[in-house]
């Protein structure tokens, strides 16, 4: 019988770390809480009416209306934006054929705020408008906010001091750092539609046309969680077991 070659024995794998380099794995982490930077409004514009140009002028006119108020408020809207549009005939339940009963029309459009004092008002006055609906507002941070450095600086400090208190324990110090991976340092820019869970929204509904001024609202703005988390490597002198 023919003996089988001899299978060539795996490597020994890499050691994590050597008796004269032993490493440290840790992971930190940082959680902060700070006030907003932006406030989102959403406002829907919508029109009705027997006839398709009739429908869509009111429609024109009612999102001028509402464009010319939100731009009244000058550096206080840092962004405005208009989504989507749509004009559709309604159908009559009954009867045969495709007989429209009417048209509705309808705008979306996006309010950025920078400046919350005016905020309150803004909302107000636009949920006064003929059927115009409000919803917000989203609070959120800008993506380069100083906040989001801030807690990942914070995480790589809670890394190196857990990692030092790992090597104290052990009657040591820290040596080098041999890695440092950012494993998602931020989570806190929620999705503008639907509002994130937990966040604040409020809605206006459909304003009718009043004598009088409606009252500012008073809305507080809600703070934002910004989380970060690294996972760090170190060596550190031979500790004496």
């Amino acid at each position: 019988m023919t003996t089988p070659p001899a299978t060539p024995a795996s490597e020994p794998a890499v050691p994590y770390g050597t008796p004269d380099a032993p490493r440290i794995a840790v992971r930190g982490e940082a959680r902060l809480e700070v006030d907003p930077e932006i406030a989102r409004l959403g406002i829907t514009v919508t029109a009705r009416g027997k006839d398709r140009r009739a429908a869509l002028d009111d429609l024109t006119r009612r999102n001028t209306l509402a464009l010319d108020l939100i731009k009244t408020y000058g550096e206080a809207v840092e962004k405005l934006e208009t989504g989507s549009f749509s004009i559709t005939p309604q159908l009559k339940e009954h009867g045969r054929g495709e007989r429209i009963h009417a048209y509705h029309g309808r705008v979306h459009i996006t309010a950025e705020l920078t400046d919350f004092t005016a905020l309150g008002e803004l909302t107000t006055r636009l949920a006064d408008l003929d059927l115009t609906q409000v919803t917000g507002p989203w609070w959120a941070l800008r993506p380069n906010s100083p906040a989001h450095r801030q807690a990942r600086q914070q995480a790589v400090r809670e890394a190196v001091q857990r990692a030092r208190e790992y090597a104290e324990a052990l009657g040591t110090s820290l040596a080098a750092l041999v890695e440092l991976a950012d494993i998602g340092a931020e989570n806190t820019q929620p999705p503008p539609y639907p509002a994130a869970p937990g966040s604040r929204m409020r809605s206006a509904a459909y304003g009718a046309a009043e004598d009088t001024t409606a009252a500012p609202l008073d809305l507080e703005p809600q703070r934002q969680r910004v989380y970060a988390q690294v996972n760090a490597r170190f060596t550190m002198a031979p500790p004496q077991l």
